[in-house]
């Protein structure tokens, strides 16, 4: 079983930067391919970005290409998500989560076995 513990959210003006982080436990961490989705009130959770393993491959969605940045630490068993040129459209519960099997990156909600209690990133215009 794997916890993970998302932290970081807050309110921030449009054009502003938040960072993200989610730590995991457990020792197999590092075999984890690990991503980030989103859920705004009233909408379906969607897919933001994803990272392998070994953070040889990242994804993202088109939303937040060139914005965001996902990366890892594997010693830290931490996930992290940089949010730049934040907009009023971001706002949303952010939520990581851990896909035990495919080793690569993964766009769909079924694929992970394991999520965080999210954290609500505001972002005001």
């Amino acid at each position: 079983q794997v916890q993970l513990v998302e932290s970081g959210g807050g309110l921030v003006q449009a054009g502003g930067s938040l960072r993200l982080s989610c730590a995991a436990s457990g020792r197999t961490f590092s075999s984890y391919a690990m991503g980030w989705f989103r859920q705004a009130p009233g909408k379906e959770r969607e897919f933001v970005a994803a990272i392998t393993p070994s953070s040889m491959r990242t994804a993202y969605a088109n939303s937040v290409k060139g914005r965001f940045t996902i990366s890892r630490d594997n010693t830290k068993n931490t996930v992290y998500l940089e949010m730049n040129s934040l907009k009023p459209e971001d706002t949303a519960v952010y939520y990581c989560a851990a896909d035990r099997y495919s080793g690569t990156v993964v766009v769909v909600t079924t694929a992970y076995d394991y999520w965080g209690q999210g954290t609500q990133v505001t972002v005001s215009s």
